[in-house]
């Protein structure tokens, strides 16, 4: 476990108090804690970037009595099949489906297979979120950690 060091920051009276309100209504306790997670967020959008080995997820509605469109998507995930770890399927009407894929791969492999299957015609909106894979953070990374053994969320 690394210690926490505390350190000084300038910044103009308007910003703070914007930033204030901002963390205020995302639930935040102290301007510490929101801190930490926007340096975590710049790291991780820094390794998506970089091209290096991450995770994410890729959330599509479509429409699926469009044409051919279920032949497709399955055509492109299976030419992905080294990324895609899991996929979760859900009707959500007659006519609409939700699918969201968990992934793994460089980023720009990963930005390739959303792009290529929010493109398809039938698919309603699409989109791929990115996160690190964790090695990028220290191990004690903020107060988020669990007793050994607690894995509850």
């Amino acid at each position: 476990m690394s210690e926490l060091v505390r350190f000084g920051v300038s910044i103009d009276e308007e910003l703070l108090t914007h930033f204030d309100e901002l963390i205020s209504k995302r639930g935040y306790k102290n301007r510490s804690e929101a801190i930490r997670d926007l340096i975590r967020e710049h790291m991780v959008d820094e390794e998506w970037h970089s091209d290096k080995e991450t995770v994410g997820t890729i959330t599509m509605v479509y429409d699926h009595h469009t044409r051919d469109l279920s032949a497709k998507l399955t055509h492109l995930q299976h030419s992905f099949t080294g990324e895609i770890i899991s996929l979760l399927h859900v009707h959500l009407d007659h006519n609409n489906c939700l699918e969201v894929l968990v992934v793994k791969g460089r980023g720009s492999i990963l930005q390739s297979l959303a792009d290529q299957l929010v493109s398809v015609r039938g698919v309603k909106h699409g989109k791929l979120t990115m996160t690190t894979t964790g090695e990028i953070m220290p191990s004690s990374a903020g107060d988020h950690s669990h007793p050994q053994g607690d894995h509850s969320h």
